[in-house]
């Protein structure tokens, strides 16, 4: 990536983030050339990019500024400390999520899916297709319970990006992220054990925790900086906590990149009580800045970090190829493997190992950065003309969620029904929460290239919402 895009990329997030409020003036041009020593043309180069993105507007013998109209909703606040571990609920809010299959005269808003209608997966489908037609068919055969070599061999590579040193052997490939974290879980905890979790969090992480006859303990999670160091000591002293599951790098649904000090901190907290981290990194290399941050695991020192993640968000959830790097707990992630599904479909293995060998991940990767933050930009701009006023929204800094918080009372199950009759389906926040909470909170899916449609299916989300907010509070009046 080029210097004036990086520079690009880190004064766009320091406008995100609040650092530089509507109408304040930007750093000047020589400024930004000393502090960072490159060119005056870099940085001028810097700031086109930012005024094409709406993010600066130049004025004539004054330099740029934050547009004045770039007024964004407030973040979301956060959710009070921990009370005690709860077992988990939100089945059936998460089933009427997952069992919708995709239909013509519904825009989906509410699922985790990626654009897969972009050019750049046409390698990967030819991939797929020259495999098909091998002699040898190697996509009928089992593989091993590891995973195709070839595509551990391309992981080790491709972590290194984030921090981590790992090897071939270190990976086991699963059946998407899901079955990563469920190998994971079971591998460190057994029925009845307490897992400290991110609040909100994501519900698939959580209703295998109720599945296997686990607690979640949520613990308060800021928006921009993740999970409360200081509340997750206390529930660390004061329960007897198995494992910390997280989402740190471009969460979901928050989409906040933990900062790297609190990413250190975190592990010599686990250290401290001797607890393993289940480190979901799944939208990791969907950050908006390069290079893409570290993971949590790139700090562990002695393998008590299981780092989950899969390709199912950066190219396509029909491949089902995800994986585990599990450190100290290999052999009973693999057994947790065998017992489950025992090795993984090696076609898809393999298409993906070649797509990433003959180089077309990077690229993917660096469109589909580009497209989600402009997306991201789109959307709140939607929220904040359609929605009522009040409406907080996170600050996604990477991936393609974006999380709503409405007034307490507001009621987004009410929500989603009034929307399904008019094609529109939303993710309702309770079901990420183990105890329902967020239910005046929703997610919304930013992934696909904005059309018109897309655009009324926000207004109307905004619409029913405001509508159904004047009964709240005609409500709360009687």
């Amino acid at each position: 990536m080029t210097l004036y895009v990086n520079l690009a990329d880190l004064l766009g997030m320091r406008i995100e983030q609040g650092f530089y409020r509507p109408g304040d003036r930007l750093p000047s041009v020589r400024a930004l050339s000393a502090e960072y020593g490159v060119s005056l043309s870099t940085v001028q180069q810097a700031y086109r990019l930012l005024e094409d993105n709406g993010l600066a507007s130049p004025r004539p013998k004054s330099g740029y500024f934050v547009p004045m109209e770039r007024e964004l909703p407030a973040l979301p606040g956060m959710g009070k400390p921990a009370q005690r571990p709860v077992e988990i609920s939100q089945w059936e809010q998460v089933l009427e999520l997952v069992r919708s299959v995709p239909q013509k005269d519904v825009i989906q808003l509410g699922r985790g899916m990626p654009d897969v209608s972009t050019p750049t997966l046409k390698p990967l489908l030819r991939s797929l297709a020259q495999i098909c037609r091998r002699q040898d068919a190697p996509g009928l055969y089992y593989d091993n319970v590891y995973g195709v070599l070839g595509l551990r061999e391309q992981l080790a590579r491709l972590l290194l990006d984030s921090g981590c040193q790992l090897g071939a052997d270190d990976f086991v490939i699963t059946t998407g992220c899901h079955e990563a974290l469920s190998c994971s879980i079971r591998a460190v905890c057994e029925p009845g054990d307490i897992v400290a979790v991110d609040s909100p969090s994501f519900h698939g992480a959580m209703q295998t925790l109720k599945g296997l006859g686990m607690k979640a303990l949520e613990i308060p999670t800021d928006p921009l900086t993740g999970i409360s160091l200081e509340a997750l000591e206390l529930a660390l002293e004061q329960w007897p906590i198995k494992a910390i599951q997280l989402t740190p790098s471009c969460n979901n649904p928050l989409g906040y990149i933990m900062p790297e000090a609190r990413k250190r901190a975190l592990v010599t907290l686990a250290q401290r009580f001797d607890v393993a981290i289940i480190e979901d990194d799944v939208y990791g290399e969907l950050a908006y800045t390069y290079p893409r941050p570290r993971t949590i695991k790139s700090f562990d020192d002695d393998g008590r970090v299981l780092l989950c993640s899969s390709f199912s968000k950066t190219l396509a959830p029909g491949l089902r190829v995800g994986w585990v790097a599990p450190g100290r707990y290999l052999e009973r992630v693999l057994h947790m493997k065998y017992i489950s599904t025992g090795s993984t479909a090696p076609q898809p293995q393999l298409a993906v190992a070649d797509f990433l060998k003959n180089g077309h991940f990077e690229p993917h990767l660096r469109k589909m950065r580009t497209q989600y933050q402009r997306n991201r930009d789109l959307m709140l701009g939607w929220v904040s003309r359609y929605f009522p006023a009040g409406t907080r929204a996170s600050r996604p800094q990477g991936s393609f969620m974006l999380w709503l918080e409405l007034p307490e009372g507001f009621d987004s199950l009410r929500l989603n029904r009034v929307l399904l009759d008019q094609g529109v389906q939303i993710a309702v926040g309770s079901i990420f929460s183990a105890s329902g909470k967020y239910r005046n909170c929703l997610r919304m899916n930013y992934a696909a290239k904005p059309t018109p449609e897309v655009e009324e299916a926000v207004r109307k989300v905004g619409a029913a919402a405001s509508t159904l907010l004047i009964d709240v509070i005609e409500h709360a009046d009687s």
